[in-house]
């Protein structure tokens, strides 16, 4: 069977791979990633991830595997997604300062196997609690260049880590790609 995963992720490909997915095609899914404002959050994820999956199934054949993903930051209500200057990584980081917010990480999978098709679509939400930063730290983290392609403008594995106060909920999921419940699906085929 072959696995695609349809992100250009570089930590979701290392996600697969900790899982033991040896053999995996990385197909860019290049979807355009529009927010509907009449979903919920959760809903809002889960379409981004089932369209990311979705646009790389219909461009390929055969027996395959396709892996779709998407992640969310969210506090009160408002999504945080990739910063679009260093002013909005500044921004987003001095909002998420000190506190608590939620990340929410939507998995699409869809499969075809001797003509039959199937979709799993599911979403893992954990609570992620920042220490509080001073303008320095946070200039500091901005000026590193690492918020610019994050969603939140932070990533818990990298040099961020040591603002991160505590996690509740799956780390993988916060790192963009819930492992536990894609090996649940995919795990007879790797």
């Amino acid at each position: 069977m072959k696995i695609i995963l349809a992100s250009k992720s570089p930590r979701r490909k290392q996600l697969l791979e900790l899982m033991g997915v040896k053999n995996f095609e990385i197909i860019v899914s290049n979807t355009n990633e529009v927010i509907n404002k009449s979903l919920s959050i959760e809903e809002v994820s889960k379409q981004l991830a089932y369209e990311k999956a979705k646009a790389v199934f219909d461009r390929t054949t055969g027996d395959r595997i396709v892996i779709g993903s998407d992640t969310l930051v969210v506090k009160d209500e408002k999504i945080y997604g990739k910063p679009k200057n260093e002013e909005d990584a500044f921004n987003m980081i001095k909002e998420l300062n000190g506190g608590d917010h939620k990340v929410f990480t939507s998995l699409s999978v869809l499969k075809e196997e001797n003509g039959k098709e199937c979709t799993y679509l599911d979403c893992d939400i954990a609570i992620v609690t920042i220490k509080k930063m001073t303008y320095d730290e946070i200039n500091n983290w901005v000026a590193s260049g690492e918020p610019m392609d994050k969603a939140g403008a932070y990533a818990v594995q990298g040099r961020f880590t040591v603002y991160i106060e505590k996690i509740n909920g799956n780390y993988d999921s916060v790192v963009g790609l819930p492992t536990s419940k894609l090996y649940d699906v995919i795990k007879e085929y790797i």
